[in-house]
């Protein structure tokens, strides 16, 4: 089990009700924490169209995420 601090941005925080929160989960990947926090507040999005951080530099779904890491989820970006 790894204590996460997961910071959610524009869609995710309506999703979640809050900027971030801290979890005990049993995950290894961003992706993993992705797919936990989904499930935990019933997002939609598909982790391929979101951007990850992990302690605030941008990361990739399979990377690995460690006890006390800062996971920061951003949902898809429309540029003009």
């Amino acid at each position: 089990m790894k204590t996460i601090t997961v910071r959610y941005f524009a869609m995710f925080r309506e999703h979640a009700g809050l900027d971030e929160e801290t979890l005990t989960l049993e995950v290894a990947t961003t992706a993993d924490v992705f797919g936990a926090t989904r499930h935990r507040h019933g997002s939609a999005q598909p982790n391929g169209h979101c951007k990850v951080a992990v302690n605030d530099v941008m990361a990739d779904w399979d990377s690995p995420v460690s006890d006390g890491d800062t996971v920061l989820l951003f949902p898809p970006v429309a540029g003009g």
